[in-house]
């Protein structure tokens, strides 16, 4: 029997303890790495770029948004999109590079492998973030004391009051409109049918729409406009016809008719869809009757018998024609064109084109002048508390007046004409 002191070990065990002490503190040694990242703070003459610890900025023509930042090689993947990018540029074996977003960037909320510029808590809604933390708001919104992007006053708050934070405050009498941008009226009572507030507390007829000039059917309130007339039917809306029970309108019409025979009133039908009508009537498909005929001396009128034309209201016979009556005259340089308004000729020659001047006198040199207390506005003289009003409730129709004023001046020229009676 041999005897063995008592920490006698042989050579293969001793090998083994070896072995598994070198393991253990290269174990230990590599998470004391894991809890403190490496940062390094190696510079390069090829890429004269600041490097703080642990974060490399990027080169000029990499992704300006994402940085690298070094890891220890124990490092796991965590993130699906952030992967590991390989080695230490520094070449030490016991470090890994990893993508990280620069100062002034995070990672997009709907993909993280991208980089945004960070504004913190600016620009949450209404806005976008630029590269810089600065704040960009959409058009028609301001940046206010807050850093939140507000609406903007739109055509300076008309009727109302515009602050520095880009709200509009109404005027008393007006409010609001649920896109919150315009001042509108208020009409406390309502408006009728049909009808829309244009003022504090007054009613006008929708666009479409308007009121008979017969003083007995007032009381009706707005009807809508057909134009032309509905024959045999009646106007349910603006330009719409309702036919009475036996007419239709054929296709692609507007105009009520009777679609089994003709009519042809004043006149006679021959074999065939044919109507031969007496002397001084002309054939109408729209009402298949023969109607009076004026030739083409009846502009704004209405031809009651043959050669007799009857003037609509605001016009007066001169002559073959219905002309319109302006009571204060429209002086030398001027014309009537209209009921009550004022045209000045932009263009020479046979063919004039005439352009709006109401509530004005037009000069030698075919420019409207407004008259005192008025002031102008587009195609028309409007005094000062009309023009807001004005541009309030006609925001949509006001950029085609604006195009047609241009047309016009562009016409003067060029000497584009328009034949106007």
């Amino acid at each position: 029997m041999t005897n063995r002191r008592p920490f006698d070990i042989s050579s293969s065990t001793l090998v083994k303890i070896v072995l598994s002490l070198v393991f253990l503190c290269a174990s230990i040694f590599n998470c004391i790495q894991m809890e403190n990242v490496r940062f390094t703070t190696t510079t390069t003459t090829k890429q004269p770029f600041v490097r703080s610890p642990g974060l490399s900025l990027p080169r000029k023509d990499m992704n300006p948004s994402k940085c690298k930042k070094e890891v220890p090689a124990i490092f796991f993947q965590y993130e699906k999109d952030v992967p590991i990018r390989g080695n230490s540029s520094t070449g030490n074996p016991n470090y890994n590079e990893i993508d990280v977003c620069c100062p002034g960037f995070k990672r997009y909320d709907f993909d993280w492998s991208k980089c945004v510029p960070d504004c913190g808590n600016k620009c949450l809604k209404n806005g976008f973030c630029l590269e810089g933390g600065v704040c960009q708001c959409f058009d028609e919104f301001v940046l206010n004391h807050r850093n939140d992007c507000v609406p903007t006053c739109p055509l300076g708050c008309p009727n109302g009051r515009c602050y520095l934070n880009g709200t509009c405050v109404c005027n008393s009498g007006y409010e609001l409109d649920p896109t919150k941008k315009y001042c509108v009226p208020i009409c406390k009572m309502g408006c009728g049918r049909n009808e829309i507030c244009v003022e504090p507390e007054r009613c006008e007829c929708a666009e479409g729409y308007s009121r008979s000039p017969n003083h007995q059917l007032t009381k009706i309130g707005c009807q809508p406009i057909c134009i032309p007339d509905c024959g045999f039917g009646y106007c349910s809306g603006p330009n719409k016809c309702e036919c009475f029970p036996g007419y239709g309108k054929k296709t692609n019409g507007t105009v009520c008719e009777y679609l089994g025979f003709l009519r042809c009133d004043n006149g006679f039908q021959v074999r065939g869809p044919r109507c031969i009508c007496q002397e001084g009537y002309r054939y109408d498909e729209n009402t298949t009757s023969c109607l009076p005929d004026c030739g083409d001396d009846c502009d704004n009128g209405v031809c009651i018998s043959p050669g007799i034309c009857r003037c609509f209201n605001g016009y007066q016979r001169n002559g073959p024609k219905c002309e319109a009556i302006c009571e204060h005259g429209c002086g030398y340089y001027g014309k009537c064109i209209a009921p009550g308004v004022c045209g000045c000729s932009i263009t020479d020659g046979p063919f004039k084109t005439y352009q709006k001047c109401e509530l004005g006198y037009c000069t030698s040199k075919g420019r409207c002048r407004c008259q005192t207390g008025t002031t102008r506005f587009i195609n028309q003289c409007l005094s000062p508390d009309k023009v807001t009003t004005y541009a309030t409730m006609h925001h949509q129709k006001l950029n085609e007046d604006f195009v047609d004023e241009f047309n016009l001046l562009i016409g003067r020229y060029f000497n584009f004409t328009d034949k106007l009676g």
